[in-house]
């Protein structure tokens, strides 16, 4: 039921706002965080996240695929995470949700070539929101991240990659998306 309401929210948030031509997806939740694999309120915490994360996301492009094209076709950035590339096990629903989003970019890419939208796929480590406070790791602040993704948008890019983690990430996932694992994993290079 969830689901259904949303997409009637913003289909109806579409039909209200007909003068946008920049359609930024941010939906990001962390459901479960932790390590154990076993523990059951993984399931719940990776219901959320895709439900959010992808289904929110996907919601939103469809409710506002039309204003867009109406518009000359304008352009959507979705905000995925360097998670979309490698996942990693205190976020293993989490980086399954933003892997997810990551092909819905592409597709999204594809299907709206057409009407003259660009889309482009937003790729950050930690950001220094409330969502990323657990995280022990130097994060980047959201105005150094936005301003990162607009010029990013100016620029054409269709990966943008905000901030110094991501910057090493990306370019490290298409050079060697298995040795990438491998230091995410922790294993050694020779294994």
């Amino acid at each position: 039921m969830v689901g259904s309401a949303w997409v009637i929210f913003h289909a109806a948030a579409g039909a209200a706002a007909t003068d946008v031509e920049l359609l930024v997806n941010n939906a990001g939740i962390v459901g479960f965080f932790g390590g154990d694999l076993t523990d059951p309120q993984r399931i719940e915490g990776g219901r959320q996240e895709m439900e959010v994360n992808f289904f929110g996301t996907l919601a939103v492009t469809q409710a506002f695929a039309p204003v867009l094209a109406k518009n000359g076709g304008g352009a959507i950035a979705n905000l995925n995470s360097v998670a979309s590339f490698v996942s990693f096990p205190i976020l293993a629903a989490y980086s399954a949700s933003k892997a997810a989003t990551h092909s819905l970019t592409q597709v999204t890419r594809t299907m709206l070539r057409g009407q003259h939208t660009q889309v482009f796929g937003v790729y950050p480590g930690p950001i220094d929101t409330k969502m990323g406070e657990a995280l022990p790791l130097e994060k980047t602040s959201p105005a150094d991240a936005a301003q990162a993704i607009v010029a990013g948008i100016i620029a054409g890019d269709e990966e943008i990659f905000p901030d110094k983690m991501s910057q090493g990430t990306g370019p490290a996932f298409f050079a060697d998306p298995k040795g990438l694992e491998r230091v995410v994993a922790g294993v050694p290079a020779a294994a």
